[in-house]
């Protein structure tokens, strides 16, 4: 298939694979289709049943430690049992703030089996913005990790909770088998635990598929992070759609995941696709480029979760003739970039890419279902294509105030149709519910989530990823596609990562092209020039970057998202002295150094764009 079209033909050549695992289909669709959210089958049940299903085969693997199905249940019933013991009952919260490690699975385990929710709180965060976090949700009592005490410290006198003793410790070690000593001010979770039984608790109102079992944050790149609440239901359906369509997880599988866990990918799309096949996840505190190859082939792990960053980063090791010496066969996670996809599956020998569209709160999303180069696939959910205004989230109203479909292949705000079946679970701020909510929008009384993402169909229902809505600037009268321009960078080899956005010039209508990019270290010096010269071959003028920041990182989120708004506040300023940063000129054929002075005269409107 071209990266721009998918074709009937493509659709025929996956179906053989597609009745290879149709019994695995079938199973998930059940799962992924469930509709009754009074139904008592929720993360808890998933984990008991593969307890009695696989008590001896691995649930967890980190670093030398293994963990088997029936141990972890065992475990996850000891601390249900606590917080019983503490009176926290169904609809409570807790906030979780633990790095990657078993004891956070734990935790997130026993706390459903009662109907507990856990605020997965984003490790990354610090003073007002983690205060601001846990705050949205003012949970009854906040587990915090050895490796995060400090951090913590930080606001513990600003954090709302509600109960008498509300901080427990978990220490940074294998804590079933050794305690820790618990600072002032907290409670030894791991110690207070051992002294309860392991069997299942006992309740006269157990959880149901429709309560809410979790709270993820969005990262905070445009703001400060909204905690949206997620169902048991957004585990059963990846348990089906991913774990058992997608990817026909069994047993033996064991699915790498060094995401961080407070994000929805490693927490809902991995470790729900793990609990499907009965399989194990092999975690890592944090992802390293240069150990990953050694710790799949320590695990033998047959499957990944991914960002596109994580894959770039791995494209970016020196090759090796060990490149395909591992088990890995499958992957699954979202934004492989069309410019690195078959690159990476080549490279690697990786057979299925599970690639897949979804937000924490939406309730919309597509999975590469039938494996196909460069697609999010397709969804069953009811969805729409529409018209938006130009570097915004705003959809186009026509004279009778409806919006209007794109025609196929055209760029569109993609939006999910809200009904009883696919609810949506917004935030816990009903402004910011409200707001990603659009009223009326073909016929009166309708209800769509508006994503704010432009996708395009490619051919038979397959959408592919185009651009966040904001992504996008308008410069000399043109639209530019920050995601467009991204990809042609990609294509020079020249560099390792770039992120593309718009600044602002005095002067001038719109907003300029920027990039800040980290060069490919090559064993060369970076030739600012040569890249200019490939981007004037492949770009319109106007989406040439008019400004250049060459850095050695590039800040991110946990998630591995950048900091957008952050750099773009930098603009081309000088102020970082380790950086270097350039401009086209007017008339130029050739980038320029900008110093003090030159920076001084954009400023003043002196220099003419």
């Amino acid at each position: 298939m071209s990266s721009n079209n998918v074709s009937a033909l493509d659709i025929a050549r996956s179906l053989p694979a597609v009745l290879r695992r149709f019994p695995s289909i079938a199973r998930g669709y059940y799962y992924y289709a469930v509709k009754n959210d009074k139904k008592e089958l929720t993360l808890g049940t998933l984990i008991e049943r593969n307890a009695e299903r696989y008590g001896e085969r691995p649930a967890i693997y980190f670093d030398d430690t293994t963990i088997t199905w029936r141990e972890f249940d065992r475990w996850a019933n000891r601390i249900a049992q606590y917080f019983m013991h503490q009176g926290l009952t169904k609809g409570d919260a807790i906030a979780v703030f633990l790095e990657n490690r078993p004891e956070l699975l734990a935790v997130v385990a026993g706390a459903a089996k009662l109907g507990i929710a856990c605020a997965m709180v984003n490790t990354s965060q610090r003073g007002k913005v983690l205060a601001h976090s846990i705050n949205l949700i003012q949970p009854q009592m906040v587990v915090v990790g050895e490796e995060l005490v400090e951090a913590f410290a930080d606001v513990k006198d600003s954090v709302q909770t509600r109960h008498s003793h509300p901080f427990l410790f978990m220490a940074d070690a294998n804590t079933l088998g050794t305690f820790g000593d618990a600072p002032d001010g907290y409670i030894n979770l791991a110690e207070a635990v051992s002294r309860f039984n392991s069997n299942r608790p006992e309740l006269t109102n157990p959880p149901r598929m429709g309560d809410t079992a979790i709270y993820l944050f969005t990262s905070g790149t445009t703001g400060l992070p909204k905690a949206a609440p997620g169902s048991h239901r957004k585990f059963i359906k990846a348990y089906g759609g991913f774990g058992h369509m997608s990817l026909a997880m069994k047993p033996e599988d064991v699915l790498y995941c060094t995401l961080p866990l407070y994000h929805g990918t490693a927490l809902l799309v991995c470790w729900g696709s793990v609990m499907a096949g009965g399989s194990a996840i092999a975690i890592r505190r944090k992802f390293s480029a240069s150990a990953f190859w050694d710790d799949v082939r320590r695990y033998h792990a047959t499957t990944f979760g991914y960002v596109g960053e994580l894959c770039r980063y791995l494209l970016n090791q020196p090759a090796s003739d060990q490149d395909r010496n591992h088990s890995l066969k499958k992957m699954i996670g979202n934004g492989l970039r069309p410019s690195i996809w078959r690159e990476f599956k080549d490279r690697f020998g990786i057979e299925t890419v599970a690639e897949l569209y979804a937000s924490s709160e939406g309730n919309i999303g597509f999975s590469n279902f039938l494996n196909l180069d460069n697609t999010v696939g397709f969804s069953t959910a009811p969805y729409k294509l529409v018209k938006f205004h130009d570097g915004t989230r705003d959809p186009v109203r026509n004279s009778k105030g409806r919006l209007e479909e794109v025609t196929r292949g055209e760029p569109g705000l993609l939006i999910g149709e809200i009904t009883k079946k696919w609810s949506f679970e917004g935030y816990t701020q009903k402004d910011a519910t409200e707001k990603s909510i659009l009223r009326d929008a073909f016929k009166k009384g309708d209800a769509w989530f508006n994503t704010g993402d432009v996708l395009r169909e490619i051919g038979c229902g397959h959408l592919q990823f185009v651009d966040r809505m904001g992504d996008t600037y308008r410069w000399k009268g043109e639209n530019v596609s920050t995601n467009e321009v991204e990809n042609i960078i990609d294509g020079s080899g020249m560099v390792e990562e770039a992120i593309v956005y718009g600044v602002e010039i005095p002067n001038t209508n719109g907003k300029a092209g920027m990039v800040t990019l980290v060069p490919r270290s090559n064993g060369h010096p970076f030739d600012i020039n040569k890249l200019l010269g490939y981007l004037q071959s492949n770009l319109p003028a106007y989406a040439v970057p008019v400004f250049v920041r060459v850095t050695n990182a590039i800040e991110k989120t946990g998630t591995f998202k950048y900091r957008k708004v952050d750099i773009q506040k930098q603009a081309y300023s000088t102020d970082k002295l380790e950086d270097e940063v350039y401009v086209w000129l007017p008339k130029s054929t050739e980038y320029t150094r900008v110093t003090p002075e030159l920076e001084q005269q954009i400023n003043a409107g002196d220099v003419r764009f």
